[in-house]
């Protein structure tokens, strides 16, 4: 298994296309590569599925369908943060506004020295 960077960030374009090549090259996927992609909670994820009905092309970026964008509230233009998932052989995205509500409910942030707020 290629050990490149597992996370990553990408912009939606207008066709749903969003790309960070280190992130899809640490799951070791290639061009052709047959895809499912599905949502919940407000997360793409996608897994190579010999039998999916989406392929990864040329260039080796995801492209998220209208239908799964609408589900998960994505516009172009909208940030992702993209996690390579290799023991499910699956990648997810994940909204950037949704990483942000996750971090401000779990994360601890140190305060700097002397602050009282």
């Amino acid at each position: 298994m290629p050990c490149e960077t597992p996370y990553g960030i990408g912009r939606i374009d207008a066709s749903g296309r969003v790309s960070y090549r280190a992130v899809i090259s640490a799951l070791g996927w290639r061009s052709g590569d047959r895809l499912t992609l599905t949502a919940d909670a407000g997360v793409v994820v996608a897994r190579r599925d010999d039998s999916g009905m989406a392929a990864l092309p040329t260039r080796e970026y995801l492209v998220i369908p209208s239908v799964l964008r609408r589900r998960c509230g994505l516009r172009a233009g909208d940030l992702v943060l993209l996690a390579a998932v290799p023991g499910e052989d699956a990648l997810a995205a994940y909204p950037i506004a949704l990483v942000d509500e996750a971090l401000r409910a779990h994360a601890a942030f140190p305060r700097a020295e002397g602050s009282t707020t």
